[in-house]
């Protein structure tokens, strides 16, 4: 299980330093203007909150839950989750891939496990015409490649409906994802997933957001079913040489919870962003 986890992960720093390497060695036009690269990195961060942007990216996501089990430890999901637009001549196909490396406190005080969940894949087609409210649709695809079912994920297929929809007006950008996949195995998943974002931007490429995961198991016992949590945090789109990159940190506390799940989550994200020239 770990030559194939580091195989997953050496693959990933692969693709991304030539990726990299590529976007480094493109020459710009002109030499810009400060006034420019401020201009060109606000669009970027506004185009970073936007699902549907049709912007080669790759986000590292890492999302830690506190005070999980009986001894109260963290538990950590590293969301790889590269996203892949396609453009046709009236629509674009945003292809997002979510591949979790979950880290899992075992039932012994001092000991947890490693290893890759179930991969989660979007395909949503979205109008390629501006409008004031941006939308999309399509399936979404479990993948089962849990490195060991019942510990990180199911090792089920599942596949279900996904929907998004967001606004921009002036600073602020805001919209919803929402999903339910239903899996064919023993485990025989139904999971629903709402997310609502809230973005303020702020010069220089800084932003306030507000992203909960609201997540459902309809499966789960009455009372045990959802984790609802509430909070936000900051971000700013910078620049290493060339390249964009946005970065951003969250606090949320979970209002409701099933038992044995921690009130406190945090959220940062890594975001390498590719543009189209």
């Amino acid at each position: 299980m770990k030559k194939k986890l580091l195989s997953i992960c050496l693959t990933a720093l692969a693709i991304l330093f030539f990726i990299t390497s590529g976007f480094a060695q493109e020459s710009p036009d002109h030499k810009k203007t400060q006034e420019e690269w401020e201009a060109e990195e606000a669009a970027l961060a506004k185009a970073t909150q936007n699902p549907l942007a049709a912007m080669y990216s790759l986000p590292f996501q890492n999302n830690t839950t506190y005070g999980m089990g009986e001894f109260n430890r963290a538990q950590n999901v590293l969301n790889i989750q590269p996203v892949i637009p396609v453009t046709f001549k009236k629509f674009n196909l945003i292809n997002r891939i979510i591949a979790p490396v979950i880290t899992q406190p075992s039932t012994s005080e001092d000991k947890s496990t490693t290893g890759l969940g179930d991969i989660s894949y979007t395909a949503w087609l979205s109008p390629s015409k501006a409008s004031k409210i941006t939308w999309g649709i399509g399936p979404v695809f479990q993948i089962p490649t849990a490195s060991e079912a019942n510990e990180f994920g199911t090792h089920e297929f599942g596949v279900g409906p996904s929907f998004v929809a967001l606004t921009t007006l002036d600073k602020w950008v805001a919209g919803i994802v929402v999903n339910n996949v239903w899996t064919f195995g023993d485990a025989e998943e139904n999971k629903f997933l709402f997310q609502y974002f809230v973005n303020y931007n702020l010069p220089k490429a800084w932003y306030l957001v507000s992203g909960p995961i609201l997540t459902a198991n309809w499966n789960a016992e009455k009372g045990q079913q959802w984790i609802v949590p509430f909070g936000g945090g900051a971000g700013k789109v910078f620049r290493i040489g060339k390249l964009p990159i946005n970065m951003n940190a969250h606090v949320y506390y979970n209002a409701v919870k099933p038992d044995g799940v921690g009130e406190w989550q945090s959220r940062v994200q890594l975001q390498f962003l590719f543009p189209k020239k």
